[in-house]
Parts: C-alpha cells; sequence; structure tokens
C-alpha cells in the first residue's frame, strides 16, 4: 500500500515466515523510532488494516489466532530517542529499553555492570515487547516477581496513532489507567509496546541449585501418588530459612516421582546450600550443583504446551488432576508460586485434547485455578477455547472498546475474542 511507503517506514511484503497463529500478513513494516510506530499506525487508522506487533516472534503461535492481519509491525529495529537501544542509570538501577531488544542481548550489556532484569523462563531470543505481551516470567519470580511486577514505565502507541506512556520517563498520561499493567499480558490487542523501564537487580554470581528426587511417601501405586512428598517439600522450601529465589518440579511421568530443584543465590551461597541440601535429604538424595539442571526455565514442550494457575495450597490437587486425565503429560514449573507448563504429546488427537482441557478445567475451577492453551496446532484446538471461562471479561471488553474501538489490534488474539 503505497500510504504506508509514504511515512518513510520499510515495508515489505509479508513471507510465510511472518504467519501468526497460521495468519499470514499482507505487510511487514521495520520502523526504527516510536514516531515511525506513531506514523504507520495513523495509516493503518485511516485505511482500516488490522495490525499484530512482533519482536522475533517466539510467541507469535501463542493465543487465538487473529481474526484478520493486514500489517506485522517487527519492532527489533527500533530506538530510543537517544539513538540507543538501552539507556541504562547505573546508580539508580534502572533501565530504559526498546521493545525489541532480546531479553538475552538485554542482560548480557547489564552484566558489564554487574546488573540485571530479573526474569527468566522466556525464550533465548525472546524480546521486551514480547515478554512483556505475553506477561512470561520463569523460576525466579517467587523472590523478584513478573514482568509486570519489575516494569516501572511504558511507551505505546494506541491504534489511532497517539503516543502515551506512564510510570518512568513519562510523556503523555492516558488518564486513569496504569499502561503498564493493563499492556503487561495483552497479547498486543491494545497497543503498540515500543519502549518499557525496568528495576534492576545486582547479579548474584554465587548460584547453587538443591536438586532431589522425592520419595513416594509410601503411598500406594496411583495417579501422582509421589507428588504428596514433593508438594510437602516445596511447602518446607517456601518457607525456609535460606530463603531460596526459585523453588522448581520437574514430573516427567505422573505416575512416577516428581525432581524438585532449589535455586539459592548471593551471600553465604554455599552454607545455605548446604541447609537446603540437609532438609531436602529428608525426601531423597539431594545434591548441590553450580549449574542449573537441564530442564530448569526451559518448557516442557513446544507443539502442544498448557499453563495452569491455581492458590499455591492448591498446588497438590491440581497435579492429582491433571494426572487423573489420562494423557502422558509432562509439567514443569513452581509449585511454591503455583504456576506450571503442562506439555502433552504433539500427536494428541482433537478428541483427547478437547476431553482434557474440558475435564481438567471443571477441576480447577473447584480448586479456584485457570488452564490456558499456550500454543497448539489449530486441527486439534477447533473446539476448545484456548483461554477458558474469565469472570473479568466484561471489563476487558470495556477497555478494549476505550482503546481499540474498531478492533484493529491483534483482533481476536485475546480473552473472550477480544
Amino acid at each position: 500500500m503505497e500510504a504506508l511507503h509514504e511515512t518513510g517506514v520499510t515495508v515489505r511484503s509479508a513471507t510465510p515466515d511472518d504467519t501468526v497463529g497460521g495468519v499470514l500478513p499482507r505487510w511487514v513494516a521495520l520502523p526504527e523510532s516510536t514516531a515511525e510506530v506513531a506514523a504507520l499506525m495513523r495509516v493503518s487508522a485511516a485505511h482500516d488494516l488490522a495490525v499484530v506487533p512482533a519482536g522475533n516472534g517466539t510467541k507469535l503461535g501463542w493465543g487465538n489466532p487473529p481474526e484478520r492481519c493486514d500489517l506485522l509491525i517487527d519492532t527489533r529495529h527500533m530506538l530510543l530517542d537517544n539513538g540507543s537501544t538501552v539507556e541504562h542509570s547505573f546508580g539508580d538501577l534502572v533501565a530504559q529499553v526498546g521493545a525489541g531488544l532480546p531479553l538475552d542481548v538485554l542482560n548480557s550489556t547489564l552484566s558489564r555492570f554487574g546488573q540485571e532484569l530479573a526474569l527468566d523462563g522466556t525464550p533465548r531470543a525472546g524480546t521486551v515487547g514480547g515478554t512483556l505481551a505475553t506477561a512470561i516470567a520463569g523460576p525466579r519470580r517467587f523472590r523478584y516477581g513478573t514482568a509486570r511486577d519489575l516494569l516501572i514505565g511504558v511507551t505505546v502507541v494506541l491504534a489511532d496513532g497517539t503516543i502515551a506512556s506512564s510510570g518512568g520517563k513519562v510523556v503523555k498520561n492516558v488518564a486513569g489507567y496504569d499502561l503498564g499493567k493493563l499492556f503487561t499480558g495483552s497479547y498486543g490487542t491494545l497497543g503498540v509496546i515500543t519502549e518499557a523501564t525496568f528495576r534492576l537487580h545486582p547479579i548474584l554470581t554465587d548460584r547453587r541449585w538443591i536438586t532431589v528426587e522425592p520419595h513416594a511417601s509410601g503411598e500406594p501405586a496411583s495417579p501422582a501418588g509421589g507428588g504428596h512428598g514433593a508438594a510437602a517439600l516445596v511447602t518446607e522450601l517456601a518457607s525456609a530459612l535460606a530463603e531460596p529465589s526459585a523453588i522448581e518440579l520437574e514430573w516427567p511421568d505422573l505416575l512416577g516421582t516428581p525432581t524438585v530443584s532449589a535455586l539459592v543465590e548471593g551471600v553465604a551461597a554455599g552454607a545455605r546450600a548446604e541447609a537446603v541440601r540437609r532438609l531436602m535429604d529428608g525426601y531423597g538424595n539431594a545434591l548441590i550443583t553450580a549449574e542449573a539442571p537441564a530442564w530448569w526455565a526451559v518448557p516442557p514442550g513446544e507443539d502442544v504446551l498448557l499453563e495452569l494457575r491455581v492458590p499455591p495450597a492448591a498446588a497438590y490437587p491440581a497435579l492429582r488432576a491433571v494426572a487423573a486425565r489420562g494423557l502422558p503429560a509432562r509439567v514443569r514449573g513452581s509449585v511454591a508460586s503455583a504456576v506450571l507448563w503442562v506439555a502433552l504429546p504433539a500427536d494428541v488427537d482433537e478428541a483427547a485434547f478437547a476431553g482434557f482441557v474440558t475435564g481438567l478445567r471443571d477441576d480447577l475451577r473447584r480448586l479456584g485455578g485457570a488452564l490456558t492453551v499456550l500454543t497448539a496446532p489449530g486441527e486439534i484446538t477447533r473446539g476448545v477455547d484456548r483461554w477458558g471461562p474469565s469472570g473479568a471479561l466484561p471489563l476487558m471488553r470495556r477497555i478494549k472498546e476505550r482503546f481499540d474501538p474498531g478492533r484493529r489490534m491483534s483482533p481476536g488474539r485475546f480473552v473472550g475474542g477480544i
């Protein structure tokens, strides 16, 4: 479209590599600044173009396929106003970052100053914008919180091309809204995140992982029978004086015994790790290592991946519910924070998948939990709502109407077809 080229932004035709959940855009734009994104959005508004923001594309298969996608905005070439990708305030432990910067590149830059953005569990090439848009967080959420907790300022471009900011480095506020909290986890349905400002932490270089396969606590063989010992161990670790930064569970076979691993880092890490090892030895043979287990902060699968959330006290009943569904699921994640990944076999059929998701959601609802289908082939999700029911849906729809009344921002990708 000629109007897109008139913005001065590089625009090319889309290729199959640009597909969003199976939907191929018409064009891909490569802006280099927030102002250029605003220009693209003004043209899109004038011509009723549906827009999807993207970084390195590591999570473009997550969520619902968009109802339509005319323009993919690739944020990887964007710079801050000062011409850099990172503006680091060392003394304040703060960094302002372009949305298209991969997290591993950001932390490599910050590490030279002994600081980091304490987020993990994202794909290696995952960008700042993609991490915020999908609200993904890894093992150390137990100590440091999630992206939403570490975000102190954000700049976005709204559907009509308005540039708005909130928090640190404010340019223009949208009255009454905390943009950082609204846009984190919104899957690109409210606008385009172009810049973010984060609170940083000093790098704690002395790190020890303590790993154990818990005993089955003498329970009879049954689905998730070995989980009770793991649940008891996690409860003890969560309140331990050694203050682990993360407590993760790896359960490749729900008829077997799970592995539990805890991370201790910082001051007196060696002595604290030894204290954790002694605690864990009551559940199995605990080992201390200087390297993380190979499965740490890595999703248990890529083809069919779900996210399970429940109150921490309901984590063990939730695991039993997963096992009782009868499919060979692999579970990994934080029992202490009660956010778990569930991977199913790539060859699961449509009926089995629908039965698993529907039945497990019924079980989790009674526990105060929820289940989201992060990614799965379209042919097995036809009869399944990837997001499931949400009591907040009426409010979310009002927010969508406020920010994107024309339904042009990633239409249909989020909860309730927002």
